[in-house]
């Protein structure tokens, strides 16, 4: 079939618009419009059958004149992004039945196999996205777009989503009993309320710790970036109890329906370390992409402690540093802890210690360990044997009690590398404004 009798067989259908028209042959060639392709259709029937040129109908029985409203749909996505910074978008289309079913029929009619053409969906989506992005001077991006726009024909109403927003760093947690999300108080379930009264547990509210490292660190980024909502991602997670110093532990906060994209990392720096007021600290602070959070989240890094231990009797230092010895490089087999039971999965857990050191007091009751370890080792029960549940343990080689009076968190991993990868940041030019 030429493109000729493609086209007199479309015409004999109805009246048609020239986008309607152009779209069943939007395969063929390159650099038109379907416009300039149902044109110049109607020019070469014309010029074939030495007969008057006729320009397209008003009406067209496809689209039913939506092709006429390109720059209407355009302009009305455009203000509805008026006070958004992004530099991404995708244009998305709600076709009503009716008008689906009308480009089916005019491409059977034709004899249009699948992947033939353009559907009309596909063409309303590049048309009007082309003019949106000349409007707001942005860019078309078929992955995770900063703003998704849908254009519901049948409504002539246009929804934006407007995606998150990510800021990547380290932070460090200089202040103990702080842990690193909101904490909900088990006893109330967050209400703040038991049996219409104050919950003892959490003095009404709703948490069992007044502050976290995300209430310390997520406020003025949200704030920076003029987001509705806020979601702190951290690379695992440090006791409560537990300081995190050295390099810091990775984390992306993560802003919704970000106002504000463009935003001068070194001075959110200088905001959150102001408002967290020395109890935490953050580093490094970029902007990031989606992909980040589950890069952060997934990272299972070594970790190295530092353990103030309390011990149940004197020991004296040679079986002390035996004991270190047999765990220097051990694999070490841990059921879950009991004090983590009860929001984890109950099972044993291999991992290995890769170095440990540690100074024995000279009254032999007390001693400070450096632990090196797999991602995931329990520090704690390494120390105390958790009745057992952790083998090898320094409680079970001393047989002794021993329990970690303190814990430091030195590092997690040491090094920035697995977060280096620029494919996961926003690039210096995306970002400035």
């Amino acid at each position: 079939m030429t493109v000729l009798s493609l086209a007199r067989d479309a015409l004999a259908t109805g009246p048609l618009c020239d986008p309607c028209l152009g779209r069943l042959v939007a395969d063929r060639s390159f650099g038109l419009t379907n416009r300039e392709r149902g044109h110049s259709l109607r020019v070469a029937l014309a010029l074939e059958d030495d007969e008057p040129y006729e320009a397209p109908e008003t009406e067209c029985w496809v689209c039913e004149g939506e092709c006429q409203r390109y720059d209407w749909w355009a302009e009305t996505a455009a203000a509805a992004v008026r006070g958004y910074e992004f530099d991404t978008y995708q244009v998305g289309t709600r076709v009503p039945p009716l008008l689906e079913e009308n480009d089916v029929l005019l491409r059977e009619e034709v004899g249009l196999e699948e992947g033939d053409g353009e559907l009309m969906k596909s063409a309303f989506n590049r048309e009007v996205g082309k003019r949106f992005g000349g409007l707001t001077d942005t860019a078309v991006d078929f992955g995770r777009p900063d703003v998704m726009v849908h254009c519901d024909l049948s409504t002539d109403e246009v929804e934006v989503q407007v995606n998150s927003a990510f800021v990547y760093g380290r932070y460090r947690k200089l202040k103990r009993d702080i842990p690193q999300t909101e904490w909900p108080c088990r006893d109330c379930n967050g209400t703040g309320r038991q049996r219409d009264e104050l919950c003892d547990g959490c003095d009404g509210t709703g948490y069992r710790y007044d502050e976290s490292v995300e209430q310390l660190t997520a406020p003025p980024i949200q704030e920076a970036m003029d987001g509705s909502d806020a979601t702190f991602h951290g690379a695992g997670r440090e006791d409560v109890d537990a300081l995190m110093l050295g390099g810091g532990r990775p984390f992306v906060v993560e802003i919704d329906e970000p106002r504000t994209r463009h935003v001068d990392t070194e001075a959110l720096r200088e905001a959150v370390n102001d408002f967290a007021d020395g109890k935490v600290e953050v580093e490094g602070l970029r902007l990031a992409t989606h992909e980040m959070v589950e890069r952060v989240k997934e990272h299972d890094a070594s970790k190295t402690y530092r353990m103030d231990v309390a011990l149940g009797d004197s020991v004296d230092e040679g079986p002390f540093e035996a004991a270190l010895t047999e765990l220097d490089g051990a694999t070490i087999q841990q059921d879950t802890p009991q004090r983590v039971d009860h929001r984890r999965a109950s099972k044993t857990r291999v991992r290995q210690v890769y170095d440990i050191d540690g100074t024995l007091a000279e009254d032999g009751e007390t001693a400070e360990l450096e632990v090196h370890g797999e991602g995931g080792l329990y520090v704690k029960e390494l120390v105390s044997s958790d009745e057992g549940r952790t083998e090898p343990s320094l409680a079970g080689l001393l047989d002794v009690d021993a329990e970690v009076t303190a814990l430091d968190v030195l590092d997690v991993e040491g090094e920035d590398e697995p977060f280096a990868d620029d494919d996961f940041f926003r690039s210096v030019e995306e970002t400035e404004p």
